[in-house]
């Protein structure tokens, strides 16, 4: 299983993270999606651009957005803490689709104060 974020956002990158370290998910690979640019460009020739959303893949089957965070949330056996406030939050597929705007909003303001293009792919050749 992968998780492809952006890593310029560091709400994004504080997420993939914890999930690795303490999501209980063996075989959790974390992609820095910025930094990785064949990654992310063949992501977004089959439609997933991490403008929008990470991408979580496992084995041919893709989850984007709003739908990556709560299959990750779902498979998480997080110890008490954040993580399982997110799995809570985030587990339930119809929840997750309707707050995952705020995680949006948040991770643009976070990349305006950074100086950072919200396309990760902006500028790149």
């Amino acid at each position: 299983m992968q998780l492809v974020y952006d890593g310029g956002c560091p709400f994004c990158r504080s997420f993939a993270a914890t999930s690795a370290m303490r999501g209980e998910l063996p075989g959790l690979e974390i992609v820095d999606g910025r930094a990785d640019h064949q990654l992310r460009e063949q992501l977004k020739q089959r439609g997933y651009d991490l403008a929008a959303g990470a991408v979580l893949i496992e084995g041919e089957r893709c989850w984007h957005g709003s739908e990556a965070v709560s299959r990750l949330c779902q498979q998480m056996k997080p110890n008490p803490g954040v993580l399982q406030l997110l799995g809570l939050v985030f587990g339930d597929p119809g929840r997750s689709r309707r707050l995952y705007p705020l995680l949006l909003l948040a991770r643009r303001l976070a990349l305006g104060l950074k100086g950072l293009p919200l396309d990760p792919s902006a500028g790149q050749a």
